[in-house]
């Protein structure tokens, strides 16, 4: 577990997958139709449980142009800059269970913002860093 710290807010338009787990592909899938890939723009999942303890599910893309997601019909999120706690998995795809592993030990720090969110940052085909915020 290393700290990270993102220095500026993220402004991400997302398309919120039907269901947990089941339908993280497939909103990913239908967010990357509406928009070409571009390296220069960041690819999240967002997750956060609801009021019963439903996970609901974002895949999204960072927003390059103002106002890029409401012109494509999404909605908008914002990730808040500070302190996060992350873990990073290598090869993601060969052990997708590692993700939820990872997620349950970073839960797991008390020093965690309890408005924040579980975030996946894609930061390749093969890697990705999985990062909760902390309260400070």
């Amino acid at each position: 577990m290393k700290n990270y710290f993102l220095e500026k807010d993220i402004k991400v338009f997302y398309m919120q997958a039907d269901s947990f787990p089941d339908g993280v592909l497939a909103a990913h899938q239908k967010l990357h139709s509406l928009i070409p890939y571009s390296d220069k723009r960041k690819y999240f999942g967002i997750s956060n449980p609801d009021k019963t303890g439903k996970i609901i599910y974002k895949a999204a893309a960072e927003e390059l142009a103002e106002h890029e997601g409401e012109k494509l019909g999404l909605k908008t999120f914002v990730l808040k800059s500070g302190n996060y706690i992350s873990i990073v998995i290598k090869d993601y795809q060969k052990q997708i269970t590692a993700i939820r592993k990872a997620f349950d030990v970073l839960l797991s720090d008390p020093a965690i913002d309890p408005q924040g969110s579980c975030v996946e940052w894609y930061l390749n085909d093969t890697d990705v860093q999985c990062m909760v915020r902390l309260v400070k």
